[in-house]
């Protein structure tokens, strides 16, 4: 665990540009060409985060709640460095596991093994570290000789299984998870739990969203609840469930 990671977020807000349907259509852009209409349509603003002050410290689990679209994966992206903040500042320091689009960087013509290179470099693993741990990756996806067929071949426990072991095949000193990932066959996601406690228990720092409220009692030791992009509520397990629950019941 690295005493220095840390996550300090200040007033950052994530916004999208969203056409309308009817601004994106093919017809309605001729009949504006046709029209020699110069003026673009203004595109509707979402904003997805709104003004969000965190500080995340080496040993906390922080656990993320709220509504579907209260804004807990754009959160997590923002984290990741795949979303860049339209305003505010963002200092994250350490290493970051981001344990979602899991699938991201695969593709279905190229073999197991060719995929584990692929998948690695996209998660931001060096080439180096994917080569000396192509084999432990090999071996705890179970998947022996398989691995040298295309992924046009897998069925669709078999893409989990890889997909898993790539991921988790790297360390973080900040672990981004979003829901706990459960995969394959009930021996194999014994497997995988395990493999998973262990890197969150080497994290400098956890971060989960996730809507299983025993799996956040056990799992962290702080919250956040957003609303509509807006952290509402931040403190301990107890404090922030029981705003989130009594918001749920309105």
């Amino acid at each position: 665990m690295s005493p220095q990671a840390h996550i300090i977020l200040r007033n950052v807000s994530v916004t999208f540009p969203v056409l309308s349907f009817r601004d994106r259509s093919l017809r309605s852009r001729f009949v504006r060409a046709m029209t020699l209409r110069r003026k673009a349509p203004r595109p509707h603003i979402v904003t997805a985060l709104n003004g969000i002050d965190l500080d995340v410290r080496a040993g906390d689990r922080v656990a993320i709640v709220g509504a579907n679209g209260a804004g807990k994966t754009t959160l997590l992206r923002v984290l990741a460095g795949i979303y860049h903040p339209t305003a505010g500042n963002i200092d994250v320091l350490g290493r970051c596991l981001s344990l979602f689009d899991l699938s991201a960087g695969f593709d279905e013509e190229a073999t197991g093994y060719e995929n584990i290179m692929r998948r690695g470099l996209v998660i931001g693993a060096r080439r180096t570290e994917i080569d000396a741990r192509r084999v432990e990756i090999a071996e705890f996806t179970e998947l022996g000789d398989r691995l040298d067929l295309p992924l046009r071949t897998y069925s669709s426990g078999m893409m989990l299984r890889l997909i898993f072991a790539v991921a988790t095949a790297v360390e973080g000193e900040i672990v981004l998870l979003d829901e706990w990932i459960g995969v394959g066959d009930q021996q194999f996601r014994k497997k995988a739990r395990l493999r998973l406690d262990e890197i969150v228990a080497r994290a400098g720092i956890l971060v989960l969203a996730s809507h299983d409220l025993d799996l956040i009692k056990s799992t962290c030791n702080r919250a956040i609840l957003l609303e509509e992009g807006r952290i509402t509520v931040s403190g301990t397990i107890e404090e922030v469930l029981a705003r989130y629950l009594g918001a749920a019941k309105v």
